[in-house]
Order: structure tokens, then sequence, then C-alpha cells
């Protein structure tokens, strides 16, 4: 057999088993069953998926086209071949997302009250209104470009911005002119909400808007008074958004990232572009010419472009097309010891609670504000708190952590943040960070040279008699009060005294003052953590042959990592059963006679974005288990810092057990692969268990 053809029969292709992924967010939107606003709320993740797919996957490979490069995939597959596959595999669900969008969600949303009604469907007191607002608001801020200057190139067009395109009929034998117009939605909403006075025979709609570029589009007139307009159509483009950084080159980090930045906002090659359908073809052909766009990458759309929008009416006021809202609670250890409300005291620091034994968090499900805030917090409040160092991956927006930090240098504690600069599309936002935190007196570093800092780690270090103690946070998500609310992360708080030394030795390794590559407990990439778990699946090897107890359970976003999948492989081979919940991305195949027969497979995909990684390898019936930030890839184990703690106590060992026991048994929202490499829907095994159904019931 062909070794192209052993490649293919033993690993799924990473982009096509990515696509696979994104197809079952789609699901949740074409599911009846979710709320309506729910359904919109996946269809505009769905889109959003899809919009950094072709940005950084699909640029990628478009690249290695180009430059003709011989690099083979896992399953060794060309470039070419992997293109070919993705335009295949997309086509079908672009076009049941927007069947859905068209004959079900909004007929249904309108029905229940919340409307994107089309111009026709308007009285003529609500497009005088919109007239007047587009007078007012729209008609000021919008610029008319002219596309088709002959002689001269053709005008940028920012990745991702809506536009017109309008035909103005020419003179005599001239060439019609062709007009862009950007959809100023940056400022404008995309949808313009339609007064209450205006709802008319509508009156009692919770919500009625109108598309900004219906709105536009029917106001032309005003915008190019005398000019005789031939067509209008809407095109969208999405640009190559990855960054050539030359770190080891670069005097300031800084420096270097922001003048990326601005050659990314000046725009990399145009790998896709979407057209309305009632786009001319003499228009197609001049977009397409003047932008360089492949025609295979080029996608006719039936109603709306840029369905990420449609997350903005998630936040309409209509409970009852929503998911019922959940805010979960404070673990009982830490439950005595919240900052106090005016008048009164907690009955205890959070340091005396982490100090009775360690604290395991599950977001969202025990709550971000009363745990990893509260304790950054209380540090920052704390005078016996001398430092504190933290990891910053992705941050909101009005971050209490960042406040907390800024009042802990102001204080006169020491601080410390690694700001990664490099976090993909979080750059401008850690930058502004990066800068707010340096005025204000926190030492800010940015990492070593040419890994990304992806670890998620904590210190806190306090003087208690004299001596100093050392509390640690190490997680799966990011500091990021946001996320914390949407995707579902493990957290451990200790008062370990090694695992404290770990990160001591961590950060300085992180602020160059070190070079460690050994830690007492921590396993951490790019040193020890690939070896120590192929170490690990080989212990459980052994355990099988000498006929004791044995099995693998893990827990993460992607499994691709050709070295551990192969381990894994070798494990199946010698009975050790495996059980993989795998979100995202996977290589590794599932139920294949004679490879991977005991490996089973699992992906749950539901309300929350499921984030957590854990690994459990059961070593003859003294189980060991570690929960970290570290995905099975190779750019985390290779080309990030990433760190796994491992979890000691017996009872949040057992608790670890029972949750990946809960998501193992998950038929509601969890996908099993088969071994033709496709995913069985759930709904297919009984009885119905939804795991983050029961974990919000536990905490309710």
């Amino acid at each position: 057999m062909d070794v192209d053809d052993v490649r293919a029969k033993r690993y799924i292709n990473r982009e096509l088993s990515w696509i696979a992924f994104n197809q079952r967010v789609l699901d949740l939107a074409l599911q009846s069953k979710s709320p309506l606003l729910e359904q919109a709320k996946f269809s505009a993740i769905f889109s959003n998926n899809l919009d950094e797919f072709f940005m950084v996957r699909v640029a990628s490979l478009i690249a290695q086209l180009e430059s003709n490069s011989s690099r083979l995939s896992i399953d060794g597959s060309s470039a070419a071949e992997q293109l070919q596959a993705i335009h295949h595999q997309l086509g079908p669900l672009l076009k049941q997302q927007h069947h859905h969008l068209k004959h079900r969600l909004l007929p249904q949303l309108e029905q229940r009250g919340v409307g994107i009604l089309d111009y026709p469907q308007l009285s003529r007191r609500q497009k005088d209104w919109l007239a007047s607002y587009f007078q007012a608001q729209i008609q000021p801020v919008l610029t008319a470009t002219r596309l088709n200057i002959p002689g001269k190139p053709f005008p940028f067009i920012s990745s991702l911005s809506i536009n017109l395109a309008v035909e103005i009929q020419g003179s005599g034998l001239g060439t019609n002119e062709l007009i862009r117009l950007k959809l100023p939605n940056k400022n404008i909403p995309r949808w313009i909400t339609l007064p209450v006075a205006l709802h008319g025979e509508r009156a009692g709609a919770l919500h009625l808007c109108v598309p900004l570029e219906q709105v536009i589009r029917n106001n032309l007139r005003a915008l190019l008074p005398g000019r005789r307009i031939s067509s209008i159509s809407l095109f969208r483009v999405t640009r190559d958004a990855d960054l050539a950084l030359q770190e080891e080159e670069a005097e300031d980090l800084m420096e270097a990232m922001q003048t990326s930045l601005r050659r990314r906002k000046a725009g990399g090659e145009v790998v896709r572009l979407e057209l309305s359908g009632d786009t001319p073809r003499r228009v197609q052909q001049q977009l397409i010419a003047g932008m360089g766009v492949d025609a295979n990458w080029v996608q006719r759309v039936d109603r709306f472009l840029g369905l990420e929008d449609l997350m903005a009416l998630h936040g309409v006021n209509a409970p009852a097309l929503k998911d019922r809202p959940f805010h979960g609670s404070t673990p009982a250890p830490l439950r005595g010891c919240q900052s106090p409300e005016e008048g009164r005291q907690a009955r205890e620091s959070i340091f005396t609670a982490i100090r009775r034994g360690d604290v395991l968090l599950h977001h969202p499900f025990d709550r971000f504000e009363s745990t990893v805030e509260e304790f950054i917090h209380q540090a920052a409040c704390d005078p016996d708190v001398q430092a504190i160092k933290i990891t910053l991956y992705r941050v909101s927006k009005d971050s209490p952590i960042i406040a907390s930090l800024i009042a802990a240098a102001e204080r006169g504690k020491q601080v410390l943040a690694l700001v990664e600069l490099k976090a993909r599309f979080d750059e401008d936002n850690n930058i502004r960070w990066a800068r707010q935190l340096e005025r204000s007196g926190v030492h800010v570093v940015y990492g070593v040279i040419g890994l990304k800092t992806h670890t998620k780690i904590a210190l806190v270090i306090r003087r208690e008699k004299g001596v100093l103690r050392t509390y640690s946070h190490v997680g799966t998500g990011n500091y990021n009060s946001k996320t914390a609310a949407l995707y579902t992360d493990l957290g451990l708080l200790s008062a370990d005294a090694d695992l404290g030394q770990d990160l001591i030795s961590l950060f300085n390794y992180l602020t160059g003052f070190s070079k460690q590559s050994a830690y007492r407990k921590l396993l951490v990439a790019p040193t020890t953590l690939r070896e120590r778990m192929l170490e690990l699946i080989e212990r459980e090897i052994q355990h099988a042959h000498a006929g004791r107890r044995c099995g693998i359970k893990a827990k993460m976003n992607a499994l691709v990592d050709q070295r551990l999948i192969d381990k894994l492989y070798d494990a199946s081979k010698a009975g050790v059963p495996v059980e993989l919940i795998v979100r995202g991305a996977c290589s590794c195949t599932s139920g294949v006679a004679g490879l991977s027969e005991r490996i089973r497979i699992r992906s749950v995909v539901g309300r929350f974005l499921e984030h957590s990684r854990v690994f459990w390898f059961e070593n003859d019936n003294a189980p060991q288990v570690w929960l970290g930030s570290a995905d099975w890839m190779p750019r985390n184990l290779d080309r990030r810092v990433e760190a796994v703690v491992p979890i000691e106590q017996p009872g949040l060992v057992e608790r670890l057990g029972e949750l990946l026991e809960l998501y193992i048994k998950d038929s509601s929202a969890g996908w099993l692969l088969q071994a033709n490499g496709r995913y069985r829907p759930p709904g297919q095994e009984t009885p119905d268990n939804s795991a983050q159904e029961q974990l919000m019931q536990s905490k309710r």
C-alpha cells in the first residue's frame, strides 16, 4: 500500500476535522429545540469561526500552493488537495445556514415579535423615518470610491468589511462606473432599530429593525443625485491575517508587533470574496480581477453577508427566546471569605481557605468573580501580600483583574504581568493593556523569544509570621471575566509550597532570569510536557501487558500531534481503554480495526464552549490526573509555553473522575466519532444526558 494511503487511513485531516466541528456548531443553530435567539447566536458563531478559518488556515494553504511547497498534512494531503476538499465540504454547510435563516429562523422570529424587516415590508411612515435617519446619521460618514478608474490600481478593500458595489451608467460608449460604499457598521448598528411608535400594524412587537445596507441602498439617490444607477450589489472580502513577526531581530517587541498589525490592516492577500446573489456577472468579474481572487473562493450568498452580526440580536430584551440565565455559585470552601459588603466583614481571608486544602474550580458553574477575581482582588488589598505575578493572554475590556493589578502596584506591591502580545486577534487589545499597566507601575514583560506564552498561571507571595508563603492559581482558561461566563474551564487554587516554587521558577524563565527546564510538579512545554505525556501513556501500556488495571481519559480542545496519536494507537493495541473528549479538530481515528479499536472519541458541543483540558491515567488503581492550558497539538507542545499541574488531593481526583465520566456519557450534546471518520449526532443513545445541564442544575 502507498505511504500516503497508509497515512490517510491512519489519520484524519486537521482542516476537515475542524470543518466537522464547525458543522456541530451550526447544528445548534439548526436545532428546533434551541430557543430562537440562541439559534441566531450559534449561526453568528459559525460564521465568525469560518472567517477566522479562512484568514488563517485557508490563507496558509493558499500560500503553500503559490510557493509550490511540497509539505503534506498529517494524512498525506497536499495543499491543493486540502483546498479542494475544503471547498467541497463548505458548500453544503453554507447552503444549510442560509436556508435555515431565510425559511425558518427569521420568519419564526418575526412571528415572536423580533423582526428583521426588508424594505418592501415597510410602511410609508417607516420609510420616511429611515430616510431622515439616513440623512442625519449615515450619509455624512459615507464615502464613495470609484473602483474601476482606467489606468489606476484597484483601491484597497479592508478585510471583513461589507460594501455596496454601485454600478453607474456611463455616458456614450464609456464603461459603467463602479462605485464602492463601505458600510459604516463599526459606528452605526448593522440592524437599524425602528422606534416603537412606528411599529404600526406590528404593534406589540418586541423589536423591529432594518438592515443597514438596505437603508443605504434605498436612499442612494440622496447621495448620488442625478446619477443613473444600473445595479446595486453587496460584496465582502476576507484577507490573509497571519502576522509575520521576526522577534529575534526586533529591538522593541511592542513596536515590532504594532508594525506587523499595521501590515495586517494594510491587508494580506484576498482569500475569499462573498457576493450578494443579485450581483451582475460583469461586476463580479471586475471585483475578481481587481482583487486577484481565485474564482474557487467566490461565494454567492442569497440574503445577508456577514452573518456574525446576528450576534447583536442576542442583546434584544426577549427572555422567552433565549436560554434560561445562569450565573453559577461560589464553591463551598470559599463562601466565607468573600470581600465584605457595606458594614459587613468576611469571616476569613481567601488565603486562610486555600491553606486548608486545594480548591478545584470549574467555570462557569463556579463563579469566576467570587473565585479567581476575588483571589487577585484580595491579594491587591492585603497588606501582607508582597508580590503578585500573572500571565495575561486574552483579557476582557473592562477587566477587574487589571484593575486589581493596578491597585496593587499603586499600594507599593511588586506586580509582574506577562502580557502575550502575540495572542491572535487580541494583539491591539493586549498592547493597550500593557501600556496602561506600565503607566501604573506594573512590571510588564512579553515572554520568551520564539515562543507564545499560553499558560494560565498566577502567583501571590504573602508574608506570614515572618516567612514568605506562596499561593498559586493554575488554570485552563484566560483571566477574562467575559469568556469565563461562556467557556467551561478548570482551575486549581493551592498553597502547596512545591507548586509555588515551580511557579517562581517558571516566571523567572518567562522574564529571562533563568533557563529552567526541570520542575518539582509542573509539566511545562516545550521542555517536559510532551515527553512526560508519552511516558504516562507508555506506563498504561505496561500495566496492560502485566494484566494490571489501566486506562486513559483525556479532555481537550484539539488532538493533532502525530507522536501522541501514535502512542495512543500503541495503547489501544495493547488493550488500554482510551476515552477522549475532543471538542474541535481531531486527527486520531476511533474504532478502526487493528489500530484504534479501544479508542472512543466524543466531541461535546453545547451552550458553553468546552475549553478545559484534563488528562487522567489509571495507573493500576492509583490514578494520576493533570489539568492545564495545553492541547495535544505541535504548536502547544513545541512552540508555546504551557503548564500542566497534577491534582493530588484524593477528593479532587475523584471529582475530576466523575466530571470526565459525565462528559463521556453525554448523549445530548456529545457527537461520537465513528470508524469511518464521521461523527454520529447526539440523541441516538439513551438516556438523554447533558453534562452541562447536569452541572448547571447542581449549582442552581
